[in-house]
């Protein structure tokens, strides 16, 4: 993995109420002249290249991230030096919640592609937390988002199998682009085999296969990192199944 290099600064403010990310992000719900002081605290938005960091595991918690373009993933080193992928994070999603509690960052943040960021500094949005009605209700939401996902995949890891595991990961990353106005049935995976099943708890060729039978199975067609969705209803079913035999 590349070495995390300088983050470039670009010179234009971010702007919250003309972003068309706002109903995704941490903004959503909140009034105009709301939207404009949330405007005084995005002081500047960053560039990270692909394959570079955003922050490391151990670098010091100053602000969270929401991200205005591109996607990222998260992953933690473990003893044996494997890196265990954590979550995949796309545009209008929050990153940089893993500090908060100790001040210092407790995983890797890498961009999967060209991608860019809205800084946060947390201390200044907690003192507007305080100022703005419906911001900290907003926040509390986001954190509570990163929840849920985190425990679905504890779900995913616990009970299902590998062609579930997979399913699950294909079905869900249908919806995240159907709400940001893409296709819910076509769609391009940023992130490689290897670190799906980092995230998935399986090994590559396992992964490779799964993909294989959906393909045979007529599911689902894959080109690469290009994926149509053939049969959501079939995809669904091998969750139901899942659930039905618990």
């Amino acid at each position: 993995m590349k070495a995390a290099a300088p983050i470039t600064i670009n010179g234009l403010k971010a702007s919250c109420s003309q972003c068309n990310l706002v109903e995704l992000c941490l903004p959503f719900g909140m009034s105009e002249d709301d939207l404009n002081r949330l405007d005084e605290l995005v002081g500047a938005r960053r560039k990270i290249k692909r394959q570079h960091s955003l922050y490391r595991a151990g670098d010091t918690f100053e602000a969270i991230y929401a991200i205005r373009a591109g996607s990222f993933k998260t992953d933690v080193l473990l003893e044996d030096g494997r890196d265990q992928v954590t979550g995949f994070q796309m545009t209008g999603e929050i990153l940089g919640l893993d500090g908060i509690s100790t001040e210092s960052h407790s995983c890797n943040a890498i961009a999967l592609e060209d991608s860019e960021v809205c800084v946060i500094p947390y201390a200044k949005l907690e003192e507007l937390s305080r100022e703005v009605e419906g911001l900290q209700h907003q926040f509390h939401k986001v954190m509570s988002r990163e929840i849920v996902r985190d425990h679905g995949v504890m779900m995913l890891l616990g009970s299902m199998r590998a062609e579930e595991r997979l399913a699950a990961f294909l079905l869900n990353m249908s919806q995240r682009f159907t709400a940001r106005g893409f296709s819910p049935a076509e769609f391009h995976l940023r992130m490689t085999r290897d670190e799906i099943g980092s995230y998935l708890g399986l090994k590559l060729e396992t992964v490779s296969r799964a993909f294989s039978r959906f393909q045979e199975e007529g599911l689902v067609s894959v080109q690469q990192k290009h994926i149509r969705i053939l049969d959501a209803a079939g995809l669904k079913r091998l969750l139901q199944h899942q659930s039905g035999s618990r």
